[in-house]
């Protein structure tokens, strides 16, 4: 018994050190030592006249999307708007179909808002994804792409967050399940240096704000452990709901012949400013009612270099019946007419 005891200890042993070898060496060791953190400095940006306009304009026009993310919405009447009085004052991601997430509160309120963090753990949260305790943020949280935020930019949000009334929000605190809480610590990277990206040109300018408004998420399948599918960059098929609306499919909007090849500069503009494409009624989950407050040189820029996109052959028709799509993978109207990538 004796050693029957003493070779299943052995066994025992091995097989643990195997584990302890094989997961590191699957996931890395970034899971089990925390994110890559830099430590805070005393950076402040200066609030200038500029820097509060600007912010107020990224951030409303959800050229960043931080009033969407960030607020409480109203669905009565079929649509989708921002509660009146309760912009950047957090909210729960349960809605979304993501209920251990909440979204902070982005007012000065001391208690239940950001009235206590520093600048720089404001910067390092938006593009860094670390919060003021120093954990990994949940990247539903776009801090991926994000990275790429000026740094004027970025110091105009932050200035503009601090001159918000402060608002008293009580929200339960994002609990992220194991193991997902482990495996978030490999996304975030610090940013130690300038970020100045080029904007020479409008399809440059033009990739720059489709990144910061993270437009990829919503029009790029993914399947379901949330990876993108292959060669499908912005072609549509997400499906997208939030409470109890119907669930919707994103549009496909590379220039393939069932994307938007059809769509001129002006057209492109009308559609944001009205919310529909000519008398078509875009679906509400696609947020024209914030993104139509952008300008009109901010739009031609989005649409010059949407222009440049690869076309992803990919039929999405939210008036046919959902149907499984053998090109993504998903289940959306008008999945069954498409073919299989080969």
């Amino acid at each position: 018994m004796k050693g029957w005891k003493r070779t299943l200890v052995l066994v025992v042993c091995v097989l643990v050190a195997a584990v302890a070898v094989a997961v590191p060496a699957l996931v890395g060791i970034r899971p089990f030592i925390g994110p890559r953190v830099r430590p805070l400095t005393n950076r402040t940006f200066e609030a200038t006249p500029t820097r509060l306009e600007r912010g107020r304009y990224l951030t409303e026009s959800a050229r960043t999307p931080c009033i969407l993310c960030h607020s409480p919405l109203d669905t009565k009447g079929g649509q989708v708007r921002v509660v009146e009085g309760q912009a950047f004052a957090g909210r729960s991601w349960e809605p979304d179909g993501v209920p251990f997430v909440t979204a902070a509160n982005l007012t000065p309120d001391k208690e239940t808002g950001i009235g206590n963090w520093t600048d720089d753990m404001l910067a390092r949260a938006i593009r860094e994804g670390i919060s003021s305790d120093g954990r990994a943020l949940f990247p539903i949280m776009p801090y991926s792409k994000l990275q790429d935020l000026s740094d004027e930019d970025l110091a105009s949000i932050v200035v503009y967050l601090r001159s918000l009334k402060p608002i008293r929000n009580p929200l339960p605190k994002t609990s992220i399940p194991f193991p997902l809480n482990r495996l978030i610590n490999g996304v975030p990277r610090p940013v130690d240096g300038p970020v100045t990206p080029d904007m020479s040109t409008p399809e440059k300018r033009g990739k720059y704000i489709v990144t910061m408004a993270v437009c990829a998420d919503c029009h790029t399948p993914r399947d379901d452990r949330g990876n993108s599918a292959k060669g499908m960059d912005f072609g549509g098929g997400t499906l997208t709901t939030f409470a109890d609306r119907p669930r919707v499919a994103s549009a496909n909007i590379t220039p393939a012949v069932n994307g938007i090849p059809y769509y001129t500069e002006e057209l492109f503009i009308e559609v944001f400013r009205t919310g529909k494409v000519r008398s078509r009624p875009i679906d509400e989950m696609m947020p024209t009612h914030y993104f139509g407050k952008m300008t009109d040189q901010d739009l031609k820029d989005m649409f010059a270099y949407l222009k440049t996109l690869t076309p992803v052959d990919h039929y999405v028709d939210n008036t046919l019946t959902a149907t499984p799509c053998p090109r993504c993978g998903l289940k959306h109207g008008g999945g069954d007419r498409n073919k299989k990538a080969g």
